[in-house]
């Protein structure tokens, strides 16, 4: 038997716009899909898919488990995320590899966009 990690699931109040918030952010369109869900990408694909299911209770606390999302100019990625809806954290590491500054997603789910130079 071969495992191999197909998706990641993240819980929405507001599925639809959430979806679209990462469709847009990682240029990943829309696969095969359930009622009530959305999932971008599919399971044959070379990435992982997301799944987004709904939930009826808000987000709360941090997050376990989180994306990291690559951008090629930190600044412009956290333009992006903002115009999309998602907003920063205030948190940002600078290393000497690079940048990470945390982000959220329009339901509050914490991801790092990073910068490598």
């Amino acid at each position: 038997m071969t495992n191999r990690w197909v998706g990641v699931t993240v819980d929405c109040v507001d599925v639809e716009r959430v979806a679209r918030f990462w469709s847009v952010l990682l240029d990943r369109p829309q696969g095969p899909t359930r009622p009530g869900w959305v999932y971008l990408g599919s399971v044959d694909d070379p990435q992982p898919r997301l799944v987004f299911q709904p939930v009826t209770e808000p987000k709360q606390g941090k997050v376990r488990l989180h994306l990291d999302v690559n951008v090629d100019d930190i600044d412009r990625g956290i333009t992006q995320v903002v115009a999309l809806g998602g907003r920063s954290t205030g948190e940002r590491h600078d290393y000497d590899e690079g940048v990470v500054v945390v982000m959220a997603d329009p339901e509050g789910n914490e991801f790092c966009l990073s910068q490598f130079y």
